[in-house]
């Protein structure tokens, strides 16, 4: 999964529409391979934008779970420990292999 996409279920205070507009945009940069479409496919990648924010936003509107929220500090904690978890392998890894 790209590691620029963030879970967005169940966090307190909700997930706004910004943040689904955004997770909708890194999807579909990532799926066509392009930051920024030409300008014979911009229209293309704003609908699919558009799709894929709404059908996201109907999807975390429609979910269900007993599990207490999330907060975004605490998420952000745990995700600069993978980071930091992955920069020491990283680290080790090169220095075996020199």
């Amino acid at each position: 999964m790209c590691r620029n996409i963030r879970c967005l279920h169940n966090f307190e205070p909700p997930t706004s529409d910004d943040e689904v507009r955004e997770a909708a945009l890194q999807f579909v940069r990532k799926v066509s391979g392009s930051t920024h479409p030409s300008r014979a496919n911009s229209e293309a990648f704003a609908l699919a934008i558009d799709e894929i924010a709404e059908a996201t936003r109907h999807l975390l509107d429609s979910l269900v779970t007993n599990a207490p929220p999330k907060t975004r500090e605490a998420e952000a904690i745990k995700g600069r420990a993978r980071h930091e978890k992955r920069m020491e392998r990283e680290v080790r890894i090169r220095t075996a292999t020199a």
